[in-house]
């Protein structure tokens, strides 16, 4: 976790995955003691680093990474690659590293991309492959040798690994040099490829013949003797070694302190939201009670609602952007899903949602000058959150089994664009064909506005100082009369049964995003 500190991430893998039966004193020893081992004294104080905030180095960060599942002392780690990226010297002190590991018992297993000289002697075993097959396996060291022997012979001052991935890509110099120098051939013609495949059959036969293949074939069957061969797949089980509560404990607090360290979603949020407030406010400032007021007041609530909507869709990125860590910790037994998706839901929705949602219903209720009863003020700001929260949870499950967020973007947009459509004020509901007008059932702006609608509208009066003589034919007097021409049933169940709606819809949307994270796919 990029905004948390080198030793803060190391507590965190030891508090999740060391057994409950190590003191929390004992698992700080183990971490200073780590972060001794792997050289990270200097910066084990200092973040990670993501984008936005400069970090530790790139080798730190890897050393960071190994550290990462050394804290449970594995007798077996695999590696991928873990000098991609570096610079030589850097890439040399981190398989040094991992020497001195393997001297003290580890067994480390890597795949590694052109290794300089430096690294390659510092390898007990080597495997070779070509497209998957196996051409070579033994020590490392007896390598040279080995294909010295079968007719490709390295010259004196070149590095032993860029010769064997020159042999097995036909690009030896000692496959190669003959044909060039005779012809001029073009390196994706079928003779090149053909030869190619030449060199990997050779290959194949003369690791099957040499003494190594023998040897690691009769050491196979020792293991495999007397034992029950399976050919379905072994299921996978994760053990876990912390119960839930220490699990939630521990996320819950490191997914805050991700986002009060992220400024650029936590503060950012409040700054535009009330930005965003200060405008509205301005546009429909002093909303008076007369015709025009009717209007202003419906446009103002239609914005409020739909901003709530789409403000929602920055949630797209929560499970996204975090997609690789959480598959990975969550197969290494560091929590369950459960723990993982509440506090992911507790926090966005704490912080990201709520509280956005106060200052935006603070700042715009009052400017716009709408019912100054501390009732409708509390009513109107627990339907705006409750419109926040159901468009959240949708943002949610159509984005959780999602890899890009451009693509979740776009699925929610067009999903919000329908349902402000349907949501009351673009289009006359009651007029809507019958054949469609199911559709605003599933709109969260019509739910969120028509409770809106009943709140402001009901009791509001917009003749005043008008005798019914001296009133207009079809002129709106009361909010009664603009809600029931708008197809509002303003009855104490009419309200609610909008906010019973939002609810049943939020915890759907919920349950949908928990089994989506549920079935994705985590094992490759």
């Amino acid at each position: 976790m990029g905004t948390l500190t080198v030793r803060e991430n190391f507590s965190f893998s030891a508090a999740l995955r060391l057994p409950s039966s190590i003191s929390p004193a004992e698992k700080e020893q183990k971490v200073n003691k780590l972060i001794q081992e792997l050289g990270l004294t200097r910066v084990a104080d200092s973040r990670v680093g993501t984008q936005l905030i400069r970090g530790v180095s790139g080798g730190e960060r890897k050393r960071t990474n190994i550290g990462m599942e050394l804290i449970i002392d594995p007798p077996v780690l695999f590696l991928d690659e873990p000098t991609t990226g570096l610079d030589a010297s850097t890439a040399n002190s981190v398989l040094l590293l991992l020497k001195r590991m393997a001297r003290n018992g580890r067994t480390i297993i890597l795949s590694i991309h052109q290794p300089r000289y430096s690294i390659y002697r510092l390898f007990d075993s080597l495997t070779l492959l070509v497209n998957g097959k196996q051409v070579y396996h033994g020590p490392a060291q007896s390598a040279l040798e080995y294909f010295s022997d079968i007719g490709y012979t390295c010259e004196p001052h070149n590095n032993p690994a860029d010769f064997f991935l020159d042999i097995i890509n036909g690009d030896s110099t000692a496959v190669a040099l003959s044909k060039v120098e005779s012809e001029d051939l073009d390196p994706d013609s079928d003779s090149v490829s053909m030869s190619r495949r030449g060199i990997e059959d050779k290959l194949v036969e003369e690791y099957k013949n040499c003494h190594y293949y023998r040897e690691n074939k009769a050491e196979l069957e020792r293991i495999v003797l007397g034992k029950q061969m399976t050919t379905t797949a072994p299921s996978r089980t994760i053990t876990y070694n912390n119960g839930f509560l220490t699990q939630f404990t521990w996320v819950l607090k490191r997914t805050f302190k991700n986002i009060m360290l992220n400024p650029q979603t936590s503060i950012a949020q409040v700054a535009v939201t009330l930005f965003l407030a200060l405008v509205v406010g301005a546009i429909f400032f002093g909303a008076p009670n007369d015709q025009s007021g009717v209007q202003n007041r419906f446009g103002a609530l239609f914005f409020v609602t739909v901003n709530q909507c789409f403000s929602s869709l920055s949630s797209a990125e929560l499970f996204i952007a975090e997609r690789k860590l959480f598959i990975h910790e969550y197969i290494s037994g560091y929590y369950r899903l459960s723990v993982y998706f509440l506090s992911k839901i507790l926090s966005d929705i704490i912080t990201l949602r709520t509280i956005p949602a106060v200052v935006f219903t603070c700042v715009v209720y009052f400017m716009i000058g709408f019912k100054p009863t501390a009732e409708a003020f509390f009513l109107f700001m627990f339907t705006v959150i409750l419109t926040s929260y159901t468009a959240t949870s949708m943002a949610l499950a159509i984005s959780a089994d999602q890899t890009v967020v451009a693509i979740a973007n776009i699925f929610m947009t067009i999903a919000c664009v329908f349902m402000m459509i349907f949501a009351g004020l673009l289009v006359n509901l009651p007029s809507i064909a019958g054949w469609l007008s199911w559709l605003k059932y599933f709109s969260i702006p019509r739910y969120g506005l028509t409770a809106l609608q009943i709140n402001e509208f009901k009791g509001l009066n917009f003749c005043k100082g008008l005798n019914s003589s001296e009133t207009p034919p079809g002129l709106t007097c009361t909010g009664e009369q603009f809600l029931t021409e708008q197809g509002v049933d303003y009855s104490v169940w009419g309200f609610w049964q909008n906010h019973l709606a939002l609810i049943i819809m939020t915890i759907c949307f919920l349950i949908i995003t928990y089994l989506k994270l549920r079935f994705i796919r985590k094992f490759t």
